[in-house]
């Protein structure tokens, strides 16, 4: 497998561009269209929150069908909590994309990001449809990845090509996400591209598989967005047989789970005021969900976060956290360890703390804690929680 440039527009026939529509008044891009030259089979993975933005719902909507052809997003507004006004906007804007493609609506998926509970200002949008459509280009994936940022310090792509079944297969992507990141899933905005041909169900799962080993395996901020999704679209354009089952379908896998979990980290390292990207791996567990559950608890806790930032060795907010998770574990088996270095077994461990500060104070940290159970092994990605955080969250409206 090798990493490619490219992005969402690495994949053989899909093209992007994004620009300014004026939603944005400080002038940055706004808008990102991604489109295939043919219809491509289409799958997503939405939000679990019961308040659903509107171009979720629409977009749930469009995926009852096979294909799809062109995905619009902005940033901005997340035309969330926008009652009627919101779904018509989302209305005319696919149906305004599907025009200018000469496709139906329905082929139209859509993805927003930003302020909740603003209208949707769909002028600036359509106005600026035919000019992007215009700017299209099989090598614009870079203005997309630009074009559907908010707080995100920097975009976000990755891409790959790798051999199968003689063929070169390329699976490429962009995401956008900083804050408000806890999937099932986050205000994450994630879009994959592929020239695999493979068969509409085989997707569906494929995607939900990776998207539950990834972008659901990190968190910022403990909270769960309205707009969530993440779109796959695989347009058969590198030729060969479809995709179905054996090798083929391992090496398929191995290639989107490269893509996702290099973007979904991606998230973490970008979160907003971090400093430090935290891996969280649980282990020994009896049962997957058991170390996920664990893993999820100790990511999420402020106090954990917050040690972190600070650069303290503090295992016993690590220990709490695991504690109160829910899981049924031995406090009195369980080991912990801050990168190499030990500092739980069954009770505190009398450790070096110079070394301790050695490692804390690196940009990469891991901690393992082995609940001696099982054979189960979870890793959760997520970063620290600093000054800067409450410092953007607390005037994210102004």
């Amino acid at each position: 497998m090798q990493k490619i440039i490219g992005g969402v527009t690495a994949a053989k026939g899909f093209k992007a561009w994004g620009r300014n529509c004026g939603i944005k008044k400080s002038g940055k891009p706004d808008l990102a269209l991604v489109c295939s030259e043919v219809p491509a089979i289409a799958a997503g993975v939405f939000t679990t929150n019961k308040v659903k933005a509107a171009p979720v719902l629409l977009s749930q909507q469009h995926l009852i069908q096979e294909y799809a052809q062109a995905i619009l997003i902005n940033s901005g507004n997340a035309n969330a909590c926008t009652g009627k006004e919101g779904f018509d906007h989302a209305e005319k804007t696919a149906q305004a994309v599907a025009k200018l493609f000469k496709i139906l609506p329905e082929q139209v998926l859509l993805a927003s990001t930003g302020v909740i509970g603003i209208p949707l200002p769909v002028n600036l949008i359509l106005n600026s449809l035919p000019v992007l459509v215009e700017e299209l280009s099989a090598t614009g994936g870079h203005e997309a990845a630009k074009a559907i940022m908010t707080t995100d310090t920097f975009p976000k792509e990755w891409a790959v090509v790798r051999e199968i079944n003689g063929q070169e297969i390329r699976i490429g992507g962009m995401c956008k996400g900083s804050g408000m990141i806890q999937p099932n899933m986050a205000t994450m905005l994630g879009i994959i591209t592929t020239d695999a041909a493979i068969e509409e169900d085989i997707l569906k799962d494929c995607l939900q598989h990776i998207v539950n080993q990834t972008f659901n395996r990190i968190t910022v901020d403990g909270d769960t967005s309205t707009n969530d999704t993440v779109f796959l679209l695989a347009n058969g354009a590198a030729g060969g047989p479809k995709i179905k089952t054996g090798p083929e379908l391992e090496a398929f896998m191995e290639g989107l789970y490269e893509v996702s979990s290099h973007l979904a980290q991606m998230i973490v390292k970008d979160g907003e005021g971090a400093t430090k990207f935290l891996t969280i791996r649980v282990k020994g567990a009896r049962t997957e969900e058991e170390a996920e559950i664990a893993a999820r608890a100790v990511a999420n806790s402020n106090l954990v976060k917050t040690a972190f930032f600070g650069e303290d060795a503090n295992w016993g907010r690590i220990l709490a956290a695991v504690g109160y998770s829910g899981i049924d574990f031995s406090p009195e088996q369980t080991e912990i360890f801050l990168g190499d270095l030990p500092v739980y077994s069954g009770t505190g461990l009398d450790f070096d703390e110079n070394k301790a500060k050695m490692i804390l104070k690196a940009k990469e940290i891991e901690v393992i804690i082995d609940l001696k159970q099982g054979e189960e092994d979870v890793t959760v990605w997520t970063c620290d929680l600093s000054y800067e955080y409450v410092k953007i969250n607390g005037s994210y409206r102004t």
